[in-house]
């Protein structure tokens, strides 16, 4: 046994015992430099696959929300616009229950007179020029009407 522990602290087994744990060292560096290069493990490949088909499986679901979000929003601009004409539609049904805004109305719209009072209709001439050249359009055949349509067009693009 002495022989056995003389020679466990002998320095030729010392130094091959420190050769061996550099050996050790040296191979485990150089390991985990090639760990190192590759990063892409299968932990890291996974999880990536994992967060991939949550990507797409939500994808849909969330595009629903946002154009239904959007379609409630729409929905609400219309419900505050028919609401809008409500109020507008009653203000206008009121007046019509007031006689003097009634009568009004009619001597404005249909041109009505009181007894007694003489009405007076004015008419632009221009209108009364433009009344007269549609009549005269109306007399012609249709198809008249067309080719002078069509010559109308070449003067203008001339």
């Amino acid at each position: 046994m002495a022989v056995k522990d003389r020679d466990r602290f002998s320095t030729a087994t010392r130094l091959k015992l420190l050769g061996e744990q550099t050996a050790a060292r040296v191979y485990r560096s150089q390991t985990k430099r090639q760990a190192r290069r590759s990063r892409l493990t299968g932990r890291a490949a996974l999880l990536a696959l994992v967060l991939c088909s949550l990507v797409v499986a939500l994808a849909y679901p969330i595009r629903q929300y946002v154009s239904q979000r959007a379609e409630i929003s729409d929905l609400e601009r219309q419900r505050a616009q028919a609401r809008e004409r409500v109020e507008r539609l009653r203000d206008l049904k009121a007046r019509w229950q007031d006689d003097a805004y009634a009568e009004q109305q009619i001597r404005q719209r249909l041109h009505y007179v009181m007894p007694g009072e003489t009405g007076y209709v004015v008419i632009d001439p221009d209108a009364a020029k433009q009344a007269r050249a549609d009549q005269g359009a109306a007399d012609r055949p249709w198809y008249s009407n067309v080719w002078d349509g069509v010559d109308k067009s070449d003067a203008a693009d001339q």
